[in-house]
């Protein structure tokens, strides 16, 4: 038969690895397009601005 503690490690277990994945699906669907569309934007800002200086 299995004990208590089995389960209790089997659940931390899950709930670590649930953690993690639902963490790198935020950090794929949210945070790396804002970091993306961001850098973009500081790059056309910085084309913009040099265009203009000439």
């Amino acid at each position: 038969m299995f004990e208590f503690d089995q389960y209790l490690g089997f659940i931390l277990f899950l709930s670590v690895f649930t953690m993690g994945f639902w963490l790198l699906i935020l950090l794929l669907t949210f945070i790396v397009p804002y970091w993306v569309g961001g850098s973009l934007l500081e790059r056309l800002k910085e084309l913009r601005d040099k265009k203009l200086k000439k």
